[in-house]
């Protein structure tokens, strides 16, 4: 008999959480389409997470969008500067 994979926590999984919750009440802005979509690659196939997951599709739907729709959109984001940079220092905050 196989033993049954228990769920894993993810290291990043109650700071993601937090992200989530914003989501979940914010706008589709810049920075949190970017957001949703570095949570949508980070959890993609993940064994655990799962309310987590269920929580970046919701948003989805709250925004009215699909994940290509998601996609399309980060890369134009992307494409014009970076995102993730804080505020009055030049380095990126997503690392």
């Amino acid at each position: 008999m196989a033993a049954s994979q228990q769920d894993q926590q993810h290291p990043q999984g109650s700071r993601d959480r937090e992200i989530v919750s914003a989501l979940l009440t914010g706008e589709p802005s810049d920075r949190n389409l970017a957001e949703l979509g570095r949570l949508r690659i980070r959890y993609r196939g993940f064994p655990g997470e799962k309310e987590l997951w269920a929580n970046l599709e919701q948003v989805l739907q709250r925004w009215n969008m699909t994940e290509e729709m998601l996609f399309e959109k980060t890369r134009e984001i992307h494409s014009k500067g970076r995102v993730y940079r804080i505020q009055d220092n030049d380095s990126e905050d997503w690392m």
